[in-house]
């Protein structure tokens, strides 16, 4: 092979990592297009768990009396998602994303562990199905477009690539999933482009519902809204941006800020709801690196909400009766971060690298806390969290991946750690 032609490939090499760190979730559906009016696809998760820990609902306030409970395993249909999407010419497309949560459809039952266990019926919009995605865009251009409609909100590593190949653990990284929304989408406006090495979005949305908010979850609900609407007496605003100067290397920074006090139905004129605002601020960082055999990914995250010791007393959460939380307090803070890195043992192997096969062998640290200052003084100590994970994940063809974990949630020494065997397979692809 001469120079030359060793250059040309290298640049090859070099300009596919590129391309393909660059799609993030809120492209995916029309990332296949490509000269085809229509494109169909999606992805999809199956899982098998079994934890070696108690589900009792006080296993956190009398942690004594379980630490010898037997283990409970779960089957479970993570996400089953389909995307649509189509190009209408001059400009103009349109694109959407079904998903499939767990299963099924319609109103479930859960067993609410802050609330004493007792049994709940849990209306979500839409239920267990969501449409996720759904918007139509106006292009000027590779550095300018218009996005409108139901879109992702790309904030955090997650929310930006939650696809089954975007990381490595059976579901989806714990701690951005417990903190922040996931997926996070919500109706709005988007800008979005790509110019040089960089990639921009910033978006006007309707603003979070503090009636939703959560000791153990933080914001995780907030986007949600048990109405035929999504409320939108507060508004909010989303900013990311992606660069992808070093070959393999994508790094981003994305946030934020909106109130959520009052962003609810009925609005009350008086008391809690009109007199505080509830801003909610959020930073983050992440990066992934994919070269060398190696894939490495990290972020960090970090929330503030103002008037954190207002939330129990807003007119919604008085009302045991309210599909909203009403017994816990919430925290002013929470954050989390988390690392991970696999390497793919197949590369050393000349048989299996022409067959396009791939193992990653890899290793998780993460650590987050949704209640990391207490409200009031009190304290909920059991959701500060450090886990590790490690594992194998196993491509027999690129657009599917068998993923196979043991992982050890160590809480504070007080509770009882929490170890986990986890089993899974999924795929991610387009059809048309």
């Amino acid at each position: 092979m001469t120079i030359k032609t060793t250059l040309i490939a290298c640049l090859a090499w070099a300009m596919a990592l590129q391309v393909q760190a660059q799609v993030n979730a809120g492209d995916s559906v029309m990332s296949h297009a490509r000269g085809n009016r229509l494109s169909v696809g999606g992805y999809g998760e199956v899982a098998f768990s079994r934890n070696f820990f108690s589900d009792h609902v006080s296993r956190y306030s009398q942690p004594d009396q379980h630490k010898d409970n037997p283990s409970h395993g779960r089957f479970d249909i993570p996400h089953a998602v389909i995307y649509l999407g189509y190009d209408f010419g001059h400009g103009w497309t349109m694109g959407t994303e079904i998903e499939f949560e767990h299963g099924g459809a319609g109103i479930a039952y859960e067993k609410e562990d802050e609330e004493g266990g007792e049994w709940e019926q849990e209306t979500e919009k839409g239920g267990e199905v969501e449409l996720e995605q759904f918007w139509i865009q106006k292009s000027f251009g590779r550095w300018a477009n218009i996005r409108a409609g139901h879109i992702v909100v790309p904030v955090g590593l997650n929310n930006a690539h939650h696809e089954p190949l975007n990381f490595f653990t059976v579901y989806r990284p714990e701690g951005e999933n417990t903190i922040l929304p996931s997926t996070w989408h919500q109706t709005g406006v988007s800008f979005w482009g790509r110019k040089g090495d960089f990639r921009y979005e910033a978006q006007l949305l309707a603003g979070l519902n503090a009636d939703h908010f959560s000791n153990t979850g933080w914001i995780h609900k907030g986007h949600k809204s048990p109405l035929e609407y999504d409320i939108a007496n507060k508004y909010g605003i989303s900013m990311r941006v992606d660069n992808y100067s070093v070959p393999g290397l994508r790094m981003a920074v994305s946030g934020y800020y909106g109130h959520s006090i009052g962003n609810s139905y009925p609005r009350n004129a008086n008391g809690v709801d009109a007199e505080y605002k509830g801003r909610v601020a959020i930073g983050s960082f992440d990066f992934t690196y994919n070269a060398h055999n190696w894939i490495v990914r990290g972020q960090a995250d970090y929330g503030y909400l103002s008037d954190a010791e207002q939330l129990k007393y807003v007119y919604n959460r008085l009302n045991s009766k309210s599909p909203f939380k009403h017994s816990a307090f919430v925290s002013k803070n929470a954050y989390a971060l988390g690392i991970e890195a696999g390497y793919n043992v197949f590369s050393q192997f000349e048989q299996l690298r022409a067959k396009n096969k791939k193992m990653y062998v890899f290793g998780r640290y993460e650590m987050y806390n949704p209640y990391a200052s207490n409200t009031k003084g009190v304290a909920y100590d059991y959701t500060a969290v450090k886990r590790i994970a490690a594992g194998v994940n196993y491509y027999p063809i690129p657009q599917i991946v068998v993923k196979a974990e043991y992982s050890h949630r160590f809480l504070n020494k007080i509770y009882n750690d929490e170890p986990a065997l986890n089993i899974g397979i999924a795929y991610e692809g387009f059809f048309r």
